[in-house]
């Protein structure tokens, strides 16, 4: 995402960092050492949010952005984030706090909303759990004023959370599954959507229902791949189009 065209903000650092930088020649190097990457932002410490990190750690400094549980959940229980601190400053940890804005490079701010979730799958048990290991993102644009709601991991609505998607003008929603008991209906697994930080889609307590006065351009996210989402010949993929929902693909562009 980005305010100017020239300086760029990551919203999670996916396994996948390296595939969309190549992919994409406006995140490409400008010179040696050089990064158009001017922050990157976590909206939690799961493992498809955050290990992108470990593939950034040529020496050029990072800004990233997160709450105080997820950046210690990454850097007090992961020794592989020592390849991160090779030289002092070369991540610099950013504090974000639901509620409060933050000024980003490009004219952008940053606001945290907390969103309900539960702390990463490999530090459950280990840490307590917060409000802050799960945030949604509003980012606004403070010369056009436009703005975007990311909420790409929710486990249920709250006024908050519904606050920040019905005030933007594009909201990135999560789309993880289509039903509460998908995986445990395949047979390949045995919590519910819901357990895992999800709110399905479908259903009548589901995203589709909850947000249909949600204005704007609205995007699912984060897709499971067991979600018929991504069938476009499936009954729920033409459910959430005649909704006026959009499914996200791999080098979707949006301009706001």
């Amino acid at each position: 995402m980005s305010a100017d065209g020239e300086r760029w903000l990551l919203l999670n650092a996916s396994p996948d960092v390296r595939q969309q930088i190549d992919a994409f020649p406006a995140l490409h190097p400008r010179a040696v050492r050089d990064t158009p990457i001017a922050a990157i932002v976590l909206t939690n410490g799961d493992l498809d949010h955050c290990l992108g990190l470990l593939s950034l750690r040529e020496s050029e400094p990072l800004a990233v952005w997160a709450t105080e549980p997820v950046r210690r959940g990454f850097v007090e229980h992961n020794a592989v984030s020592r390849t991160l601190e090779r030289f002092p400053g070369q991540v610099v940890w950013m504090p974000l706090v639901p509620g409060g804005e933050a000024s980003l490079p490009g004219g952008l701010v940053l606001e945290a909303v907390a969103a309900p979730g539960r702390p990463p799958l490999h530090l459950l048990g280990r840490v307590e759990p917060s409000e802050e290991d799960n945030v949604g993102l509003r980012v606004r644009d403070r010369r056009s004023g436009a703005s975007l709601a990311y909420f790409p991991g929710v486990a249920r609505l709250t006024p908050p959370v519904v606050a920040a998607l019905r005030g933007a003008d594009c909201c990135f929603f999560d789309g993880t599954f289509w039903s509460s008991d998908e995986l445990i209906a395949l047979g390949i697994g045995a919590r519910r959507a819901e357990q895992m930080g999800h709110l399905p889609v479908g259903g009548p307590d589901g995203s589709l229902a909850a947000l249909a006065d949600v204005a704007g351009r609205r995007v699912y996210i984060h897709v499971n791949n067991t979600n018929p989402l991504l069938r476009e010949d499936s009954a729920a993929h033409a459910a959430v189009r005649v909704s006026g929902w959009e499914v996200a693909y791999d080098g979707l562009e949006l301009v706001l």
